[in-house]
């Protein structure tokens, strides 16, 4: 009876598109001061995605040797507040695929890829947690060769996802811009 009462006195309020909007000015916040944080470490030989893919202990350890004390203890700090990125983007990027998902017939193939792609981006939150924890070991000192290697392989597929979750949205943009 209430929602009969609310649906008759309220316009139609997007709580998708809010909430969209709402998650993609946190995680574009958090984003620039993640890039803000990155500068050092990129002016001293190395970015923080290039210690993401080294997938060899030498090449990491070249890499913070490069950096010095003061920018190993800046990736450190890059890679914490990486975890409060990782609960963002996800979120966002999978809104903006469901939102997407909206632009094309329900049941198509295309409305279809943009839900799994939804789900995916979870996928890429979880390995980009993996990737984080094999990297602050790497950055407290661990002298474990596999860490590079996890690191990597967590790295790679969860860029796929993110970049297939982000031309996805894109595509939806732009067929609800042009139709």
């Amino acid at each position: 009876m209430l929602e009969s009462w609310w649906a008759g006195f309220a316009p139609y309020i997007p709580t998708q598109e809010i909430l969209f909007g709402i998650s993609l000015a946190c995680t574009l916040a958090v984003m620039g001061i993640l890039a803000r944080m990155g500068r050092p470490l990129a002016a001293a030989g190395a970015s923080i995605v290039q210690f993401e893919l080294a997938g060899a202990l030498a090449k990491a350890q070249a890499m913070m040797e490069r950096w010095g004390e003061t920018n190993r203890r800046q990736a450190l700090r890059h890679t914490y507040v990486d975890f409060l990125f990782l609960l963002l983007y996800p979120f966002t990027i999978a809104l903006g695929c469901g939102l997407a998902a909206r632009q094309f017939p329900t049941g198509s193939w295309l409305a279809s890829a943009g839900l799994y792609l939804a789900w995916a981006q979870l996928v890429a939150g979880l390995l980009d947690a993996v990737e984080n924890v094999a990297m602050i070991q790497l950055l407290r000192g661990s002298q474990n060769p596999k860490l590079p290697l996890i690191a990597r392989w967590c790295a790679i597929p969860k860029f796929a996802v993110v970049g297939l979750g982000l031309a996805y949205m894109l595509f939806g943009g732009v067929r609800w811009a042009l139709w």
